[in-house]
């Protein structure tokens, strides 16, 4: 046992964590994703929403402050006329675990670009969460001592 780890992260998720470097990105995605073809290491999050997650990870992971695409979302189709609200619980978690400042806004990719970019992640976490357009990239960035 370790102290002060949230319990919704696991040995697995720690472990991608320590793994990353700067520039590393990791996609958060949802009960919709095809997270599994999609490519690099999937580390399953069942039963658990994406912000949940988010904000665990976030007690960890510093955002890039030297690239502006550091939070990216899928952008929704045409037809979906409201912003999902799972949106506003990632702009306040985001906000008030941003320790650097590096976070301004959210980087907009359309679905194929989206899922071009996960492809190129350092890890996919698979959740549960069952809102629309949920997914979500960070990119790592580098903590100053």
């Amino acid at each position: 046992m370790l102290k002060d780890i949230p319990d919704c992260i696991s040995p697995e998720l720690m472990k991608i964590l320590m793994e990353m470097g700067h520039g590393d990105e990791l996609c958060f995605a949802d009960a919709n994703c095809p997270a599994s073809s999609l490519g690099p290491v999937v580390c399953r999050a069942d039963g658990l929403k994406a912000g949940v997650l988010l904000k665990a990870v976030l007690q960890f992971f510093p955002l890039d402050e030297y690239c502006e695409q550091n939070v990216i979302l899928m952008q929704p189709l045409a037809e979906y006329a409201e912003q999902p609200a799972v949106w506003e619980t990632y702009r306040e978690i985001i906000s008030d675990n941003d320790f650097i400042g590096a976070f301004n806004t959210f980087t907009m990719l359309e679905k194929e670009a989206f899922y071009e970019r996960v492809r190129k992640c350092y890890a996919i976490i698979a959740t549960s969460e069952s809102e629309a357009y949920a997914n979500l990239i960070i990119r790592k960035g580098v903590i100053f001592r």
